[in-house]
């Protein structure tokens, strides 16, 4: 005897549903976009964590992302959960660099950390859609097909090339350029503040970044 869920599995209802505890909903839109998962682990420094590790930290961070989603803001759900994502990952691998000693006995879920949580993914969402909003039109449209912000999964460049009839090694181009102005304060700053990346530290690796892709983009016009 099957049991037909009542329930587009991949429609806005399916969240909802999951958010009130169904199982099924719930492990339908984790396997979904456990892409997402892998997609971040590829794009970030790793540390000195596993990536077994940081794939468990991942699927926590999309677990949380489907748990607080709410599909009528507006906000594609790859955008959303790539924010929890990176939090979460980032923050192990803060972690790990820490002197080891003692394991902390775990501490029940405080309500007030869980709604500051809340919070910091509302204003990540926004910060990160203002950033990618200010780019110059071009370069926004394949920022957004690169890493999937508009709710479908991340394009090859070769893909995105095909779209805008050019090369993927074109797409490759302008996706540089538009990682370069996010890079930049003027259009990321207050998402460097949300993911504790503005630091002096952070904003040399960025520069040098930077500075590394411009060499390589002005070597190639010789």
């Amino acid at each position: 005897m099957s049991i037909v869920h009542p329930n587009d599995l991949t429609g806005p209802d399916a969240y909802v549903c999951a958010q009130g505890g169904c199982r099924i909903c719930l492990e339908c839109l984790m396997h979904q976009h456990e892409g997402l998962v892998h997609t971040v682990l590829r794009r970030q420094a790793h540390g000195g964590v596993t990536y077994e590790d940081l794939l468990q930290e991942g699927r926590i961070g999309l677990w949380q992302a489907v748990l607080h989603f709410d599909p009528h803001r507006g906000v594609a759900f790859s955008t959303y959960a790539w924010a929890a994502i990176v939090h979460r990952v980032w923050r192990a691998v803060k972690q790990s660099s820490r002197p080891q000693g003692w394991l902390p006995v775990p501490e029940p879920v405080n309500p007030l950390e869980m709604a500051e949580e809340r919070v910091w993914w509302a204003e990540m969402h926004v910060a990160l859609l203002e950033a990618v909003s200010r780019l110059p039109q071009r370069l926004r449209q394949v920022i957004v097909a690169a890493y999937g912000l508009d709710g479908e999964p991340p394009r090859t460049l070769v893909a995105i090339g095909r779209r805008f009839g050019v090369t993927g090694e074109m797409a490759r181009y302008w996706r540089n350029n538009g990682l370069v102005l996010l890079r930049l304060p003027a259009f990321s700053g207050r998402l460097r503040q949300l993911c504790d990346q503005d630091s002096r530290t952070a904003y040399l690796r960025m520069q040098a970044l930077n500075r590394a892709w411009l060499r390589q983009r002005r070597g190639r016009r010789r």
